[in-house]
C-alpha cells in the first residue's frame, strides 16, 4: 500500500515539474491562414485570378471527369485562332458523334463563329463544340491536339484532353489545379469575358432554321435558369459541367473588392456544386484582401534607397509594376510578408521578379520593370542638323527648313518672347579626340617644368664654377709658398 501512494506521489511530482518547464504555444499573426469552410465536392480550388494566389484547395491535383467544363479550353482554342465572323459548317460527323444537350443543328447548317461559341458557352451545346474543332483543327483529332499543348504551356500538371465537348471518355480527366488555369487564362481574354457573363442571348435564323434560336445560361449562380436561390449577386460567369460518371463539376467567376476570383468544384452531387461554391466565395471575400505592391511595399522603394550618384539627377532606371498585387488574410500586415528576388522571368522590358510569401504559401508577384527614364544629354553633344541649321543662319526661308527637331518643337510650343532666341550652338567633340587633347596639355606641362629646372640648375652651375676659379687668383700664390717651404725645411 505504501509502495503504490509513493508511486503516486512520485507520478504527480513529475507531472507538475514537466508543466513547470513547458513554455505556452502561440501562434504569430504571420502565421494564421483563415480556418475554411466544409464542402461536399471531392475536389475544388479557389483562385485570385490577378495573382495566382490559392485562397483555398482540396485535393487539387486529383485527376477527375471534368464534363462540359471541357468546353472553357474549347473557347479559348477558338477565340485565339480564329475570327469571331468566320463561319462554321455542321458536318454530319459533328452531329452523329454528339449527344447529350445541343442546340439541334442540322446537316450543312451554317453559323458564325459567334454564335457557335455562344451555343457553347451558354447552351452547352456538343455539336457547336465539335463544329468549331473540326472548322479549326480540319478534324476533331488535330484540335484535341491543339486543347493538350495549351494545356502543357499553362502549366497543366494532370490533364489529358480527348474531346471537345466533355462527354465521358476514359482518356478525357484534369483536376481542380489545372482547370483553375485553364479559367485564369480564358478570363484575359476580353471576348470570353463577354460571353461568359452574358445571361441570355439570341442566335439569328440560319440557312436551315427559319426561326431564332434562343439560349440562357445554364450557370444557376449568374442567371436562374431553373432556380432563383443558387443566384450570387457576385457572380460574372462560368460553366456548368454534368455525365453520370463525372457527376455535377463547376467553374464559376466571382469579382467583390476588387479581387476577381475563380472557384473549380469537381465530382459532387447536385446541388452541391451550387452551394459549395457559394460558401467558399464567401469564405475568400471575408477572410481576405488584395494590396496593391507599390502603395505598400517599403523594402524596395527605389526612389529613395537605390543610389544614383552625386552628379546623376535622373530616376530610377527600374521601377515595381505598378499593376502587381497580392493577397493576403485580412488580420494579416503588409510587412508579414516575405520576399525572395529571382530572374527566372524576364523579357524585354522586366529585369527581375520579387516573389511573395506569406504563412509558407505564394501570395503574389512583381515585376520589376525597366523604368521610362532617359539620361541627359552630353554637354558636347549636338546633331548634325543643328549645325546645318547655325550655318545657315537667317538667310533661310523658314517654311524651307525642315520642322523635325525636337527644339523647334519646343519652340513652337513656347510664347513669343523666347521664339525669337537664338538656339545656342552646341559643338561635337568626340571623347578620344578630348582626352588626346587633354594628354598633350599634360605632356606640354611636364616637359616645360623640367625645362625650367634646367635652366635654373645651368646658372647656378655657372655661377659656382666662376666662384672656384676667383678663389684660386687670390689664393693659388699663398698655397705654392706654402709647398716649397715645407720641401725646404725637409732638406
Amino acid at each position: 500500500m505504501k509502495k503504490t501512494l509513493g508511486k503516486k506521489l512520485l507520478c504527480l511530482v513529475l507531472v507538475f515539474t514537466n508543466l513547470a518547464f513547458l513554455k505556452p504555444q502561440t501562434v504569430s499573426a504571420s502565421e494564421y491562414w483563415p480556418e475554411p469552410p466544409e464542402i461536399e465536392s471531392m475536389s475544388a480550388i479557389v483562385m485570385e485570378l490577378s495573382t495566382g494566389t490559392i485562397l483555398y484547395e482540396k485535393a487539387t491535383q486529383q485527376d477527375y471527369y471534368p464534363a462540359s467544363i471541357t468546353k472553357i479550353m474549347t473557347t479559348l482554342i477558338a477565340l485565339e485562332n480564329s475570327d469571331l465572323n468566320e463561319v462554321v459548317t455542321f458536318s454530319d460527323n459533328a452531329i452523329d458523334s454528339t449527344s447529350g444537350s445541343g442546340i439541334a443543328r442540322d446537316y450543312g447548317e451554317q453559323m458564325s463563329m459567334e454564335y457557335c461559341l455562344y451555343g457553347v458557352m451558354l447552351a452547352s451545346a456538343n455539336e457547336c463544340a465539335a463544329a468549331v474543332a473540326e472548322h479549326i483543327g480540319g478534324t476533331i483529332e488535330n484540335f484535341v491536339a491543339m486543347m493538350n499543348k495549351k494545356a502543357a504551356e499553362l502549366g497543366c500538371v494532370n490533364t489529358h484532353f480527348n474531346n471537345p465537348h466533355g462527354l465521358p471518355d476514359e482518356n478525357h480527366y484534369t483536376c481542380a489545379y489545372d482547370m483553375a488555369l485553364i479559367a485564369q487564362a480564358a478570363y484575359q481574354n476580353e471576348t470570353f469575358r463577354i460571353i461568359t457573363k452574358t445571361a441570355r442571348y439570341t442566335i439569328p435564323p440560319t440557312n436551315k432554321h427559319s426561326e431564332p434560336t434562343p439560349l440562357q445560361n445554364h450557370n444557376e449562380m449568374l442567371y436562374p435558369f431553373k432556380h432563383t436561390k443558387y443566384v450570387y449577386e457576385y457572380c460574372t460567369g462560368g460553366k456548368t459541367g454534368w455525365t453520370s460518371v463525372a457527376n455535377s463539376t463547376l467553374v464559376t467567376y466571382a469579382e467583390k473588392d476588387g479581387m476577381s476570383l475563380v472557384c473549380v468544384v469537381m465530382n459532387v452531387q447536385a446541388p452541391g456544386h451550387w452551394t459549395d461554391s457559394r460558401h467558399l466565395f464567401d469564405y475568400a471575400f471575408d477572410n481576405f484582401q488584395i494590396m496593391n505592391i507599390v502603395e505598400n511595399e517599403t523594402r524596395y522603394d527605389s526612389s529613395e534607397n537605390i543610389a544614383k550618384g552625386t552628379l546623376n539627377k535622373n530616376g530610377a532606371f527600374v521601377k515595381i509594376s505598378d499593376a502587381s498585387n497580392i493577397v493576403l488574410p485580412k488580420t494579416a500586415e503588409f510587412m508579414d510578408t516575405t520576399t525572395e528576388i529571382s530572374f527566372d522571368h524576364v523579357n524585354e522590358n522586366v529585369v527581375g521578379n520579387i516573389s511573395y510569401t506569406y504563412a509558407g504559401r505564394p501570395v503574389g508577384r512583381a515585376d520589376i520593370e525597366k523604368a521610362d527614364v532617359k539620361a541627359e544629354e552630353f554637354v558636347f553633344q549636338n546633331s548634325t542638323a543643328a549645325q546645318t541649321e547655325s550655318a545657315g543662319g537667317e538667310n533661310e526661308a523658314p517654311e524651307n527648313k525642315p520642322d523635325t527637331a525636337p527644339e523647334r518643337q519646343e519652340k513652337s510650343e513656347t510664347p513669343d518672347s523666347e521664339s525669337d532666341r537664338k538656339p545656342a550652338l552646341r559643338i561635337h567633340i568626340s571623347p578620344i579626340i578630348l582626352l588626346s587633347v587633354l594628354g598633350g596639355i599634360c605632356a606640354l606641362a611636364v616637359i616645360l617644368f623640367l625645362l625650367k629646372k634646367f635652366i635654373d640648375n645651368f646658372y647656378i652651375i655657372r655661377h659656382n664654377r666662376s666662384v672656384r676659379k676667383m678663389r684660386k687668383r687670390q689664393f693659388g700664390g699663398t698655397k705654392r709658398f706654402q709647398r716649397r717651404n715645407r720641401r725646404w725645411r725637409r732638406r
